[in-house]
């Protein structure tokens, strides 16, 4: 189970599933041999021998004082999930192996209401972390819909623990100075947000869907077919990448195949 240490708090990676997508030129037709190259590098693992894109699914723990999670990922076999991605997925088992029960969890930060995101958000209707409150940028919420607005807003909402915010929030602050902050980064999304985990002397970025691929750690420029808005995407990416690098910090990402890179 990899981690980082930023201070007294951990970011702990948990891998809710492995397999298949898409090929990777059809998911980034406009990155060119040379970019491919460098990708490959990178990341080979990335790079199936049936010409598919190979993608973990993973989420992120934040453990010090307080418990928070950074996305659910694909979710049980009845999750929306199941039309492309490899339910069920393990997170709770991960959790378990982690130490921590559902009802530990003080925040569950969905950084997008994509299906590979938010899929044990909810279990049969009920949100599987009794305890939390689920942060969520409100344009995020205004902006989802069917069947994501049904199986994981509509739940949330009734029983009370959807969180819907505007901006840069500050989620926690330790006695010991570091904070775990959801900054805005829209483009993959409209509302998307990542965690920003800080401390005296080291930084760690759970960057959602910013990143997605080895190519666009390797040349941000290049574009994921599946942004909503390409040329914001663009700009996020290469400004938390260059924000992260200036921090000397740690990149920590769901879908390459090493949880935490630097940029």
């Amino acid at each position: 189970m990899a981690r980082q240490t930023v201070g007294r708090l951990e970011v702990v990676a948990l891998t809710d599933a492995r397999g298949p997508f898409l090929a990777w030129n059809d998911a980034f037709p406009a990155a060119d041999p040379g970019e491919w190259a460098l990708a490959r590098e990178l990341d080979p693992a990335a790079f199936g021998d049936d010409g598919r894109w190979w993608l973990n699914f993973r989420c992120f723990l934040i453990v010090g004082d307080r418990v928070t999670l950074v996305d659910t990922g694909i979710g049980p076999a009845s999750s929306p999930a199941a039309a492309w991605a490899p339910v069920p997925g393990s997170l709770p088992d991960r959790l378990a192996s982690a130490g921590v029960a559902p009802a530990d969890v003080d925040t569950v930060v969905l950084t997008h209401l994509h299906t590979d995101h938010c899929g044990w958000a909810v279990r049969d209707g009920v949100p599987t972390f009794p305890n939390a409150r689920y942060v969520l940028q409100r344009v995020e919420a205004l902006a989802v819909t069917d069947p994501l607005a049904s199986y994981a807003v509509a739940p949330l909402r009734a029983a009370g623990q959807l969180s819907e915010i505007d901006g840069e929030v500050v989620l926690s602050r330790a006695p010991t100075g570091e904070t775990v902050t959801v900054t805005p980064t829209p483009g993959h999304t409209p509302g998307h947000q990542s965690v920003v985990v800080s401390g005296d002397d080291t930084q760690v970025v759970v960057t959602g869907d910013v990143l997605v691929h080895a190519v666009q750690l390797a040349t941000p420029s290049v574009a994921y077919v599946y942004e909503d808005d390409q040329p914001q995407a663009r700009a996020t990416r290469e400004a938390l990448l260059a924000r992260t690098a200036a921090a000397g910090g740690y990149l920590a990402t769901p879908h390459l195949t090493a949880p935490f890179v630097r940029p």
